[in-house]
Order: C-alpha cells, then structure tokens, then sequence
C-alpha cells in the first residue's frame, strides 16, 4: 500500500467513524463483480427505459440504481432485481421461468446491494390501498385507516418481515462470504405531517400513521442488517422533502395521481439517482 493511499484510508476512517469491511481491490481481478437483487424499489419499476434484458413481469429499468452505480464505478453489473419481489423469491422462483434470485450470487461477487421487505406480507400495497380507500370515504378527514387497522401492518413487520430479512440477507451471506452486502431502505413516501390529499388521496390523520408503518419497515431493515453484517444504507435524512407530495423535479417517489411513473409510489429516475449516490457514499465507491 502506497503511503499516499495509507493516509486517504486514515482520513476516510475519521471522518467517517469505524469502516466496515472494505470493499474488495478489483485492481488486479478487473472490474467489481456487482449483482443487484431486490424488488421494484431496486428495479424502477415503471421508469423507462425498460431492460431489455429482463423478464417482462419484472419491470426493470435501465435507470434503476444499481445501473447507475455500475456505470459510475464500471462495475460487473448482474441484475436481478424484479418488481414485487419478496424475500422468499431470493429462494425460490418469483415467476415461471424467473430463476431465484440467490442464483445469480457466486462466491466471487464482491458487492451485493437490495432493496426487499415492503412486499413481505403485502405491507406496502395493502397499506397503499386500503389506507386510500379509507381516507376517499371520509373526504380526507379523520384517522379511517389508523382506526380500523391499527397496529396490525407494524405488527406484521415485527414479526414476520423482520425474521424473512435476516433470513434472506443470511443466505446471501452463505453464497458470497467475501462480498460486501448492503440493504438500502425505503425513500420517504409521505411528508412527516401535511399530506396531498389531491395526489395521495390519505386522511389528514393517516399520513403519520402511514409513516410510521414505513418507518417501522426501515427499522426492521436497520435491525436486520446490523444482525447479520450488512451495510444499511439510510434514506432517511437525504429523502425528507422529496416524498410523493412535492412538485416533478424535487419528488422522488411518485404519487397515486398526478404523476409521470405508470407504477404508482415508486420512486422515478431522479429517485432512483439520488439512492444511487447515498448507496455510493455509504460505501465509499465511485
């Protein structure tokens, strides 16, 4: 190691606090052998261009972030990643003729990165759904969906997605011990309090009920990679004011009306960038 790297590492280190597993030199193996797994969070479902190359139930984009972290740092890019993917399609096959996504990790991958878990137990489209039916039936007013389900989607999460994502980030573990892993979580789909009831048709009282339940999921993921030696990649921070409810060009997540994405409340192209550049930063590439 040259003396100039050893001092860039040691700046890196306090700045940064304690580095974690650094990723593996690919100076002498060629480029980083980089596969993407995870659900429409990770595949950008709806933003176009299309992939050419994937399974057309799988809506991937060629615009998703791992692209984007592929063509910034030349990676070996295997993408996997499908919408409405769930932790048990790491396993087993999400669609006839859609291979388990585990196939694609070999012992020599270095990087792995995910998005997974908002599907587990159908979380994020029943409380999509049905918190908006809810809030349509009281024009906007009241807690409707808060006072019929509770805490039964943080329930869920608790305890049955935080187990599936232990599971799930273990098993990567087990087919690349030497790769770096990292789990990003959910961008923010609702403001903390205010909400746009013309565009995210929710109650007034069920936009922090709504956020709550993905702050829950988020932390499920936090848990879940500390336990099992992954990287979380928080969104939390960079993504406050840039939820469903803002204008085109400040948003990352579309909304249910209103919106430039045919899949609705998924992140658009500069969503997809901008997890791009926090997954990069956590993990000191590019």
């Amino acid at each position: 190691m040259s003396r100039t790297l050893a001092v860039v590492l040691a700046a890196a280190a306090v700045l940064g606090g304690t580095v974690a597993s650094a990723l593996p030199s690919t100076a002498a193996t060629g480029p980083l052998r980089y596969v993407a797994l995870g659900d429409s969070y990770s595949a950008a479902s709806g933003v176009l261009p299309p992939d050419p190359t994937a399974p057309p139930a799988c809506l991937r984009s060629t615009r998703n972030y791992p692209h984007v972290i592929a063509g910034a740092t030349h990676a070996q890019l295997t993408d996997v990643t499908c919408g409405a993917a769930q932790t048990k399609d790491y396993a087993g096959a999400q669609y006839p003729g859609v291979t388990p996504q585990l196939d694609a990790v070999r012992p020599d991958t270095q990087l792995v990165t995910m998005t997974i878990g908002g599907n587990d137990n159908n979380t994020f489209i029943n409380a999509i759904t049905r918190c908006g039916a809810a809030g349509v039936s009281t024009l906007g007013t009241g807690s409707p969906c808060r006072d019929r389900y509770g805490s039964s989607f943080v329930d869920d999460i608790r305890t049955s997605t935080y187990p599936a994502l232990v599971r799930a980030l273990s098993a990567v573990r087990a087919k690349a011990p030497g790769a770096r892993v990292a789990i990003l979580g959910y961008p923010w789909i609702l403001p903390e309090r205010q909400g746009c009831f013309d565009r995210m048709p929710i109650a007034t009282g069920d936009v922090p009920y709504l956020r709550g339940i993905e702050a829950t999921l988020n932390d499920a993921v936090r848990r879940a990679a500390a336990a099992t030696g992954a990287t979380y990649v928080d969104l939390s921070a960079v993504s406050e004011g840039h939820d469903a409810c803002q204008a085109i060009g400040v948003r990352w997540v579309e909304p249910v009306l209103q919106g430039t994405n045919p899949v609705i409340v998924h992140p658009n192209a500069l969503g997809e960038s901008r997890m791009a550049t926090q997954t990069m930063g956590v993990l000191g590439l590019g």
